[in-house]
C-alpha cells in the first residue's frame, strides 16, 4: 500500500508521525552517546535535542527512550544524577563516562561504516 494511501485521513500531526523512521536500537543509544557529549541532559532534553537536530524527522518516545538510558547506565556509559530542571522539576541528568566517550567513537566508526555499506547496496543492487 503506498504511504499516500496509507496516511489518507489523519491528521497532520498522526501524517508527520507515520512519516519518521523508528530508531533502531543501537542507533538510538549512539544519539543518546553523541547527545550527552557536550554537557549532561535530562532525558526530555535529550528526546527534545534529537528532535531539534534531525529537524523534527527522528521522535524518541520515551517508551524507546529510557530503556536505552538505563542499558547505557548498566554498561557504564553514562552517569546519573538527580537536579533540578529549568522550569525547577526535579529529573535526572544523565551525563557521558569516559567510557562512554571511548564508547561513542566505536559507535561512531561503526555508524558510518554501515551507512557506506547501506549506501552500496542502495547505489548497486
Amino acid at each position: 500500500m503506498s504511504l499516500s494511501k496509507t496516511l489518507k485521513g489523519k491528521t497532520s500531526s498522526e501524517k508527520a508521525t507515520a512519516e519518521r523512521p523508528d530508531i533502531l536500537q543501537g542507533t538510538l543509544d549512539l544519539l543518546i552517546l553523541r547527545t550527552l557529549r557536550l554537557e549532561p541532559k535530562h532525558g526530555w532534553a535529550i528526546s527534545q535535542r534529537i528532535q531539534e537536530v534531525s529537524d523534527d524527522v527522528l521522535l524518541v518516545q520515551q517508551g524507546s527512550l529510557y530503556p536505552s538510558l538505563h542499558r547505557l547506565q548498566r554498561r557504564g556509559w553514562i552517569a546519573a544524577e538527580w537536579g533540578a530542571s529549568e522550569n525547577n522539576r526535579r529529573a535526572k541528568f544523565y551525563r557521558l563516562t569516559d567510557e562512554g566517550r571511548a564508547q561513542l567513537d566505536v559507535e561512531t566508526d561503526r555508524w558510518h561504516r554501515l551507512s557506506e555499506a547501506v549506501a552500496l547496496v542502495l547505489k548497486h543492487a
